[in-house]
């Protein structure tokens, strides 16, 4: 059966001396594989839209198992994240953390927003590291792990001081840190800005201008849930901080920016 679906390039890998297979995540279907057969040849119809980042529409011939990539169109084929240093970091990352955490053979349509607001954000500019936050936060339930972050996960209070507990899934209130001797104090602000990652979709929240150590810190707490109590770690993550540790690389990336972005 012949499929048109709107979705988006989420990997690729080379099969044979002329082929791909592609994974993509498609608002209709979740995340299916693809045969893209000749899509490594430069004049092949198939071989831009095969491209990683990639948002189009794409006719998938599917019945069980693999399908077959017929064609592609482009919707948008996020150039500047693919010019960008800092952008294809942050955008390969999310693209494997949500590759990784997808399971395939269902309808996925809060998955593909939350990876299409994502691209389109860091497309337009938003700061990537501040977007993968939001990503991440918002990818959790898929790993099976549902943090605890409207009230207390102890008492159930709404009101006080709040901490991060690791054991307790989520925030303690001040009546209740006895619970967790290594709780993670949050101020107020640390507080809301979890919750909206967690909660506020992509596409609603504006600019965000966010102070280097805050994404620090609160990106400290989400990457411990994940290596620590899902058991996931991302190759693409290295390659940030690989990033993170030579500043004249954010420098040089920043100067070759097109003026037009």
């Amino acid at each position: 059966m012949l499929h048109k679906w709107e979705g988006i390039v989420l990997k690729v890998r080379a099969y044979g001396e002329s082929n791909k297979i592609v994974t993509l995540l498609t608002r209709e279907a979740g995340k299916v594989a693809t045969m893209a057969r000749g899509a490594k040849k430069p004049s092949s119809r198939l071989a831009s839209v095969t491209q990683p980042f990639t948002y189009g529409m794409f006719m998938v011939q599917h019945h069980t198992g693999m399908g077959t990539l017929q064609q592609g169109e482009h919707l948008n084929s996020m150039r500047h994240i693919r010019e960008d240093i800092m952008a294809t970091a942050y955008a390969s990352y999310i693209m494997e953390l949500v590759e990784r955490v997808v399971e395939e053979g269902k309808p996925e349509p809060f998955a593909f927003d939350v990876l299409l607001h994502a691209l389109q954000a860091i497309e337009e500019g938003y700061d990537p590291e501040a977007i993968t936050l939001f990503v991440e936060w918002k990818m959790l339930p898929y790993t099976g792990v549902q943090p605890i972050l409207h009230a207390c996960a102890s008492c159930g209070a709404v009101d006080g001081e709040f901490a991060f507990s690791f054991a307790q899934g989520g925030f303690l209130c001040h009546r209740c840190y006895q619970h967790d001797p290594y709780i993670i104090r949050l101020t107020p602000t640390q507080l809301k800005l979890i919750r909206m990652f967690y909660t506020v979709p992509i596409d609603q929240i504006g600019k965000i201008d966010l102070k280097k150590e805050t994404k620090y810190f609160i990106k400290k707490i989400i990457t411990t849930i994940y290596e620590e109590q899902t058991g996931i770690r991302f190759k693409t993550r290295k390659f940030i901080e690989q990033l993170e540790r030579t500043p004249e690389l954010q420098i040089r990336s920043k100067e070759e920016m097109p003026e037009d972005q």
